[in-house]
């Protein structure tokens, strides 16, 4: 024998509960919360430095403050401006002519399958060599001032420009090509209508990849050379075992590569459009 259950009664006036979605954690967020979210992560890293920064040998590790302290002293006596001067020349015309040959080599080689092919062996033996190896013959051949700085920074900025455009030239729809070839387009307008949009993701990737490898190659230039630029400041104040000062155009190069990539992220916004996440 069964027995029969009664529906539950529903009060009258009041609808039934519905269940809300579950917000997923890969919702965009509004910009005021994501900007909350870097300056706190910011905020937390500081105040833990800070305190840990306190509490060992200022030889050892030197906390914020002391560093913002020094920060101030090396300004107003004109050391880190000059020496921030020396690297940005360097920076800037090693990367203008990285990116220009990168782009250049980048685009015809998408395009000619013979010069992608004669390009090929020659470009990833370069690629796998450590470019830090190449220093020491660079400034054998070049010597030790701005030249040979430019031209390691030059091979630091051309390898990611030149294969994310390659391979973003290569990656083209092929039926859109065949289509736009259907309706008699030449080849400036496929340039123009087609490839460039296509590949400009890929070349934005690039740029990106490069800003950090070309702050790098100044840096480790300097390094070697070390007798002027922000590497030079650093193993000078590094071997006086002054770490405040050390820190100081260390963490300018930071926030430098924090700001390139910010303005290319704009850019990038403002150009690519159809790509920009919400």
């Amino acid at each position: 024998m069964t027995t029969m259950t009664s529906p539950q009664p529903v009060s009258a006036g009041r609808p039934p509960r519905t269940r809300r979605p579950a917000r997923s954690i890969n919702a965009p967020l509004a910009p005021g919360t994501t900007w909350a979210l870097r300056l706190a992560s910011v905020v937390a890293i500081l105040a833990g430095w800070e305190a840990y920064g306190r509490a060992v040998n200022p030889v050892l590790l030197s906390s914020p403050s002391a560093i913002a302290v020094a920060f101030v002293r090396m300004v107003a006596d004109g050391t880190l401006p000059h020496a921030l001067g020396e690297s940005l020349v360097v920076l800037g015309m090693g990367s203008l002519i990285g990116v220009a040959v990168g782009l250049g080599v980048g685009l015809a080689a998408g395009r000619n399958r013979v010069l992608a092919a004669l390009i090929e062996l020659p470009l990833n033996a370069l690629y796998a060599t450590p470019s830090v190896a190449l220093i020491p013959v660079i400034v054998v051949w070049f010597g030790f001032g701005p030249t040979a700085k430019t031209v390691v920074v030059i091979l630091f900025v051309l390898f990611p420009v030149l294969i994310n455009t390659m391979r973003g030239v290569q990656e083209v729809d092929r039926e859109l090509v065949e289509v736009a070839r259907s309706f008699c387009s030449g080849e400036r307008r496929m340039w123009f209508d087609l490839i460039l949009p296509s590949a400009l993701p890929y070349v934005v990737t690039g740029l990106r990849l490069a800003i950090g490898r070309a702050l790098i190659g100044v840096i480790v230039a300097e390094f070697f050379t070390a007798f002027a630029g922000l590497g030079h400041l650093i193993v000078t104040n590094a071997n006086s075992f002054r770490t405040d000062r050390t820190f100081v155009p260390i963490l300018v190069i930071a926030v430098f590569g924090v700001l390139l990539t910010a303005l290319l992220e704009l850019v990038e916004r403002r150009i690519v459009r159809w790509s920009a996440k919400d």
